[in-house]
């Protein structure tokens, strides 16, 4: 149906789409200044009648979001660095490399896939107690450092990469290393970008495995420290501004990890794009 449509017109369809996909987030920061009873109110108002500024700063002083939201960016950020590690690596041996073994080794990695994630909660679990890795930052970050998602995804980027470039490479004494690192990762690098803003989302919004592994109050997400603010707070059901609020302030770091990324994006997006019809 699309393809039918003309230029303007097909413009116009998109940004109803996207305006209708954006009213929750727009919503959420207008209801972080009303009143309690003004968000309640029938009809619904669009903005509010006197703004209140000062709930997002009431918001983020009534529990420590700067430590919880410093918590998540520090434990997801290192997490993608290590994944971008462990997926490239992973992915060259897959694609570029030649070994005994090699289609077993990919099957079992694939099969992995469709392991429920739930399913090694509790080995997980065991082994980070046997390890001592049990509430602390480490446990967090390591826990999640090997992704199968991951190691599909750059596998599958890779797979697109002329073997020729990698044979030049060793031609010219390159090791292993050089070659995935200086050849190989700057032609997928949108690829890399697409990894990064997944897993920085997936580990920023993270909660049951960070609430399963860690009890101390100091090491707790955003995700946990909203329940917190919520529950013990006594804010649920009873300030929902402040709650608004503090939940479009925890979301910022998301967004502007989006908006840095997005023109790597749209380019992974043509280039797929082009491969294909090609």
């Amino acid at each position: 149906m699309l393809t039918r449509l003309g230029g303007p017109a097909r413009h116009l369809f998109f940004a109803a789409l996207a305006l209708l996909m954006a009213f929750p987030f727009y919503w959420m920061a207008t209801s972080a200044l009303k009143t309690n009873d003004e968000i309640w109110r029938t009809p619904p108002t669009l903005w509010p009648e006197v703004p209140l500024w000062g709930n997002f700063a009431a918001a983020w002083n009534e529990a420590p979001f700067a430590r919880y939201m410093g918590n998540s960016i520090v434990v997801a950020t290192s997490i993608v660095i290590l994944q971008i590690i462990n997926s490239g690596m992973m992915a060259y041996a897959l694609t570029h490399m030649k070994f005994r073994l090699k289609g077993l080794f990919a099957g079992i990695i694939l099969f992995g896939y469709m392991v429920p994630a739930t399913a090694v909660y509790l080995p997980g679990y065991l082994v980070l107690s046997e390890l001592h890795l049990l509430n602390s930052y480490a446990g967090l970050i390591l826990s999640n450092c090997v992704s199968i998602f991951s190691i599909f995804l750059i596998r599958q980027a890779f797979l697109q990469v002329s073997h020729e470039l990698v044979e030049a490479g060793e031609v010219d004494g390159a090791s292993h290393m050089r070659i995935l690192w200086t050849v190989l990762v700057p032609v997928t690098r949108s690829s890399f970008a697409v990894l990064a803003l997944i897993t920085f989302i997936e580990q920023y919004n993270n909660y049951f495995w960070p609430m399963l592994i860690t009890k101390d109050p100091d090491l707790q997400l955003v995700s946990a420290g909203l329940r917190s603010f919520f529950v013990e707070g006594g804010a649920y059901g009873l300030q929902w501004p402040l709650i608004m609020a503090a939940s479009a302030f925890t979301i910022a770091p998301l967004l502007l990890v989006f908006l840095l990324a997005q023109k790597t994006i749209m380019q992974s997006v043509n280039m797929t794009a082009g491969a294909s019809k090609g």
